[in-house]
C-alpha cells in the first residue's frame, strides 16, 4: 500500500520560504515525507531541514540552470509516486491549500482521491499591502498577510498523481485533462514581505551577474534580471491599485481556465489562457494560521 503524499522541491538558501515550507508540509505530512533537493549543499538547508530526505547537489552557476533543475524535478517525483499515491511538486515559496471551508486539509483531501490524476491548484500570489499590512510575519504568514492577486501564471500542475512531465518553470504539463477543484488553491509567496521579496530579489540578480550571460541566453527566468526588476516600492503599491474582487468566489477563473483549455503547440503540454487580471482578493478570515 502506497503512503498518502510527499512534497519535493529544490532549494539554494532561502532560509526564510524554507522555514514556511517546512512548518506547513512537514507538520502535515511528516518530515519523513518531504524531499528537499540542497542546491549547493547549503549547511543552513542541511541544518533546519533535519528529519526530511535532503539530496545535496553542486551548486555551480550555469545558464541552464532551469532545464537542469525540472529534468531533476521530474525524475524524482516519477521515481517517487512508485511509493506514493500523489506527489506534490513546488518551489520553496508555494504552497499548496485546501479551502479550510470543505472541512479537510490538504492531507485528508489528496487521502480521498481515488483516480490518478493531475491536480492544478488556483494560483494566487500573495503581497504584503504596504498599507494596511503593518504586522511582521512571526509564526504564522496567513493572518498577518490576507491579500493576493490572481495569478493564472501560478495555477500549476503541480499536484501528482500519476506520472505526468511538467514543463520548465511549472506551468504545463503532458497530461491531457485539467482537473482543478474548486477548493485546491496554490498560494505563492514571492511577494509576501516586503523585507524579504528585496533581499531575494537581490540573490537572484547576483546568481546571474555571476553566470555572465543575457537573458537571450538562458533558460534562467527574466524576473532574476535586474534590468526587469523595476522599483521595488511601486511594484508593490502597483498590486495594492488593482480591482478589488468582492467576495470569494473564483469560480469565473477556473471556467476561463477550461474554456481556453488545449495543446501548447506540437510539444505534448496542455495549457490554459493566462489574462493578466489585475485583480486582487483578500483571503476569507478561514484562512488565517493555515500556515
Amino acid at each position: 500500500m502506497q503512503t498518502t503524499a510527499a512534497a519535493l522541491t529544490m532549494v539554494r538558501d532561502d532560509a526564510f520560504y524554507l522555514k514556511i515550507w517546512l512548518r506547513y508540509y512537514g507538520e502535515m505530512l511528516g518530515r519523513e515525507n518531504c524531499y528537499i533537493i540542497n542546491h549547493g549543499r547549503g549547511e543552513e538547508v542541511a541544518d533546519l531541514a533535519t528529519g526530511c530526505n535532503v539530496i545535496g547537489i553542486p551548486g555551480d552557476p550555469h545558464p541552464q540552470f532551469e532545464k537542469k533543475r525540472w529534468r531533476l524535478l521530474n525524475g524524482t517525483a516519477a521515481g517517487l509516486l512508485g511509493y506514493f499515491s500523489h506527489v506534490i511538486v513546488t518551489d520553496v515559496d508555494e504552497f499548496v491549500v485546501v479551502d479550510p471551508e470543505s472541512g479537510e486539509d490538504l492531507l485528508g483531501w489528496l487521502a480521498k482521491r481515488r483516480r490518478p490524476r493531475v491536480y492544478t491548484p488556483l494560483g494566487l500570489d500573495m503581497f504584503q499591502r504596504l498599507d494596511v499590512e503593518k504586522d511582521e510575519i512571526g509564526d504564522h504568514v496567513l493572518g498577518p498577510r490576507m491579500h493576493a492577486k490572481l495569478a493564472p501564471h501560478h495555477s500549476k500542475p503541480c499536484v501528482l498523481g500519476k506520472e505526468a512531465q511538467i514543463a520548465r518553470g511549472g506551468h504545463f504539463s503532458k497530461f491531457e485533462k485539467l482537473n482543478s477543484p474548486k477548493e485546491l488553491y496554490l498560494l505563492h509567496l514571492k511577494y509576501v514581505d516586503f523585507g524579504e521579496y528585496v533581499h531575494a530579489m537581490n540573490s537572484r540578480n547576483a546568481i546571474v551577474q555571476e553566470i555572465g550571460v543575457g537573458v537571450t541566453e538562458t533558460s534562467i527566468g527574466r524576473h532574476w534580471f535586474a534590468e526587469a526588476r523595476g522599483e521595488d516600492r511601486e511594484v508593490f503599491d502597483g498590486f495594492a491599485s488593482y480591482k478589488m474582487e468582492e467576495g470569494f468566489n473564483l469560480d469565473w477563473v477556473r471556467d476561463e481556465m477550461r474554456e481556453s483549455w488545449k495543446p501548447r503547440g506540437e510539444t505534448g503540454f496542455w495549457q490554459f489562457d493566462r489574462p493578466d487580471y489585475q485583480t486582487q482578493v483578500r483571503l476569507p478570515d478561514r484562512f488565517a494560521r493555515l500556515f
